[in-house]
């Protein structure tokens, strides 16, 4: 506990900022940032599955920048054998899903739905496609979208 003292309106302040706390084994890797427009509309303003895309927007790019040009993000399915997603697009539908676009290790084009209270998303590095020059950067033209927004 600290002697800070703080007024009625920087308690509030406070109290409506999204919290983000991480530590890692390799210094250099850093917490999500958080995007100006995501800070813009109060938590409390924004649906659940509005909350979520926003989240695994700003986890998404963070996780590229510690890829190399031979590799993309996708994410691994939990349970069953549903495999692999190369993340090309993500979307919401408020109040409560979570949209995935993409395709499968053998280009099969693969779409999640999934209501955020079962949203489970493990991010792994793929090797980009074979015919690409440079890899796809998926996070950092969502995260535009959000800037727009």
């Amino acid at each position: 506990m600290n002697d800070e003292i703080n007024t009625s309106a920087e308690l509030a302040e406070a109290a409506a900022m999204p919290r983000c706390h991480e530590v890692h084994a390799d210094p250099e890797r850093c917490p999500p940032e958080q995007p100006e427009s995501v800070a813009k509309k109060p938590v409390e303003q924004k649906s659940p599955a509005q909350w979520a895309y926003e989240r695994l927007i700003m986890y998404i790019q963070n996780f590229e920048k510690t890829l190399d040009n031979e590799h993309e993000v996708a994410m691994g399915f939990t349970g069953g054998d549903a495999g692999v997603l190369r993340i090309e697009g993500m979307g919401y539908f408020d109040p409560d899903v979570i949209t995935f676009y993409g395709s499968d290790p053998t280009g099969a084009k693969t779409q999640l739905v999934q209501h955020v209270s079962q949203l489970s998303v493990m991010l792994r590095a793929l090797p980009k496609q074979v015919e690409q020059s440079e890899p796809n950067r998926i996070g950092f033209r969502l995260a535009q979208d959000l800037e727009k927004a």
